[in-house]
């Protein structure tokens, strides 16, 4: 995970619940109920399409029954970015692997009750999209979970910056973007969050970090599942992923725990960190972190 250090342009914080993570946005000056109105609305459009939490969502409703619904919000940027994603990964990273999550415990009433490792439905025969339609040729558990939280992000960030003037940060607990103003932020050791491995400052711009350290439960288990196996990831500590939005860096940092991942990060143009869970660090050439290496770290 990432934890920030609020530029000192940015003197008011509000801190709310949502999407299940907490969220601060630091602003210049104090939002108004408008402004937080505005961003109330987007966050529930968003969620109301995409979330495998809720009982109403368009993605619950096509994981019971299948069929074809109206194209929600951003159906064909976050899945045309997933389907890069995985491509890249040899389907590692699934659309599909909503179903995988809730068989090993993170489901909707977060049971975490597992209950055993199966592969995704192979996406490809399963999932289809058109500008105007979504649809399942059977019922399935569609889960944009890999860049989603990056896209709400920047969503956020877009309705605040036409809104208010001055510095802005949005960060919904590892996934910000920042405008106007200088951030310094820590990349948190995922063994021990009182730790960094190394910090980076921006001024404008998306840092997302993911980590198997977060969304732990049962023996072994965590939220970043290989879709082809339904296993947990056991190589890949934490990444960080550096890009001009969030939904980029967010899908970079979510591929970057799997085969591809620097591939497709040098094709997009993104930096990166990433530690392996042997204690190792990795980086992309033109990484603008400052790391705290040891002798035994490496540069990819």
């Amino acid at each position: 995970m990432s934890s920030p250090s609020a530029p000192g342009a940015t003197t008011e914080i509000w801190r709310f619940e949502a999407i299940g993570t907490r969220w601060e946005v630091g602003s210049a000056h104090a939002l108004t109920a408008g402004d937080r109105a505005a961003v109330a609305d987007v966050i529930e459009c968003f969620d109301h399409a995409w979330s495998r939490f809720r009982d109403d969502s368009a993605v619950t409703a096509l994981a019971h029954s299948g069929g074809e619904i109206p194209a929600p919000i951003d159906t064909d940027l976050l899945l045309s970015r997933l389907a890069e994603i995985a491509d890249a990964t040899g389907d590692a990273v699934s659309p599909l692997v909503g179903g995988v999550l809730a068989r090993r415990g993170y489901d909707a009433e977060m049971t975490l009750t597992d209950r055993g490792a199966e592969p995704a439905p192979p996406w490809r025969d399963v999932l289809s999209w058109t500008s105007d339609t979504l649809s399942l040729s059977r019922p399935a558990t569609i889960d944009v979970g890999a860049l989603g939280k990056g896209r709400l992000v920047d969503i956020v960030h877009g309705v605040l910056a036409e809104r208010v003037t001055g510095p802005l940060l949005v960060d919904a607990s590892g996934d910000l973007r920042v405008s106007g103003a200088d951030l310094r932020v820590a990349l948190e050791h995922p063994y021990d969050s009182a730790r960094a491995i190394g910090v980076v400052t921006i001024s404008a711009g998306a840092v997302c970090a993911s980590a198997v350290n977060r969304r732990r439960w049962g023996p072994g288990l965590h939220h970043v599942l290989d879709a082809r196996t339904g296993q947990p990831v056991r190589t890949i500590a934490a990444t960080w992923a550096f890009a001009p939005d969030a939904l980029t860096a967010d899908a970079i940092a979510t591929a970057l725990f799997f085969d591809g991942g620097p591939e497709i990060a040098h094709r997009w143009g993104v930096e990166w960190v990433r530690m392996t869970t042997d204690g190792r660090v990795e980086w992309s050439p033109d990484n603008p972190a400052d790391l705290f290496l040891r002798a035994d770290t490496v540069a990819s």
